[in-house]
């Protein structure tokens, strides 16, 4: 995994969205978890006690053999002291492994911390390790070095914006020229529509640029939804957690009479199904996400940064990966504006598959 000697030593601080980390952590042979930092909460003590690992409750009562820190507190441009602590940690000679997103700013103090201090500094961006998202990317990849990528459209809630430009950014393969601007019209519906390019590719991106005050982790009607589309057919993520579909290109030649020739030699390519899932990025349940899709993206992310660090140029060339993302991500933001607050219920369960006839009756 990384330079370190093994098991590497971590911790973890936060324990909200920290607890995927933990387990992701407690069940990985490479890393020994060896506590928590935390404000002092009951819930983190708690945690702390049930894995039987130490509760921190400040940088300086850190023993000084912690090898990597994962910092899951919201940073100051989600209302939280994330790069703050980052920075306490880097300055202890602490490696900084951070959940996104931050600032373009307190990015750049964190790498400028880290690299007087000799440390590392990392940003997860999570969802590009996530199993359906990873083997979007996995596909995209096999695209890109056949063919140009022609066209893409994406659509996410306002809170997962920085991950799905950071995957876009992956699926072309560069950051830029990008650019993107309000389209006209500007909404529609609950969706703020954005037209440009990302990676010189045109993009066209629809948010849903909507927040509950007390609730800023629910009411976005997807997460994510990704379309790419190239000469030989359209790749689709059709959620953040699968499945990723393709769908070959529907094209046959036409006979002398000039009708399409559906039959016969020549026609092979219309054998294939017009639409096929991309193995390993099924469709589970929510319940499995949280136990086993979000740990296992946690643990292959913390082992591409480990890995990371023994090379200074993949180290540089992750930075500046971060900071254009990073600055992109607030350029978008800016356009899009300051997010409605909206106040909805809970939603309603639908169970739509119970309530349908069957094929039979259709």
């Amino acid at each position: 995994m990384s330079a370190y000697a093994k098991p590497v030593r971590a911790i973890v601080c936060g324990t909200s969205f920290g607890r995927f980390y933990l387990r992701a952590l407690a069940a990985n042979p490479d890393i020994e978890l060896v506590g928590i930092l935390s404000s002092g909460s009951a819930a983190s003590a708690g945690y702390a006690c049930e894995l039987d690992v130490e509760h921190f409750t400040s940088v300086e009562s850190l023993p000084a053999d912690i090898d990597l820190a994962c910092v899951v507190v919201r940073a100051a441009v989600s209302g939280g002291e994330g790069a703050e602590i980052a920075c306490q940690l880097l300055r202890r000679g602490i490696d900084v492994f951070q959940e996104h997103p931050l600032h373009p700013d307190e990015l750049a103090e964190c790498l400028r911390i880290a690299h007087q201090h000799n440390v590392r500094f990392g940003i997860n961006a999570f969802y590009p390790f996530v199993a359906p998202v990873s083997r979007l990317l996995q596909a995209a990849g096999i695209i890109r070095a056949q063919q140009p990528i022609q066209y893409i459209e994406g659509i996410c809630g306002v809170q997962v914006l920085y991950p799905l430009l950071d995957v876009i950014g992956r699926a072309t393969g560069k950051l830029r020229p990008a650019q993107l601007a309000l389209a006209q019209p500007a909404n529609v519906g609950p969706y703020t529509c954005l037209q440009g390019t990302m990676g010189g590719i045109p993009l066209t991106l629809r948010v849903q640029n909507q927040i509950h005050p007390a609730d800023a982790d629910n009411h976005a009607l997807l997460l994510h939804r990704l379309t790419i589309a190239c000469e030989s057919g359209v790749l689709t993520l059709a959620d953040t957690h699968g499945p990723a579909i393709w769908n070959p290109r529907l094209h046959t030649h036409r006979d002398v009479t000039h009708r399409l020739v559906l039959t016969g030699p020549g026609t092979e390519r219309l054998a294939v199904p017009s639409s096929s899932i991309i193995p390993g990025s099924e469709a589970v349940t929510f319940s499995e996400i949280f136990d086993r899709v979000w740990p296992q993206a946690i643990n292959r992310a913390i082992a591409d940064f480990l890995q990371s660090t023994q090379s200074p140029a993949r180290v540089q060339q992750q930075a500046q990966w971060a900071l254009g993302v990073s600055a992109f991500w607030h350029r978008v933001s800016t356009v899009l504006g300051p997010p409605e607050l909206i106040h909805p219920d809970s939603p309603h369960v639908l169970p739509l598959l119970e309530q349908l006839p069957s094929e039979a009756a259709v």
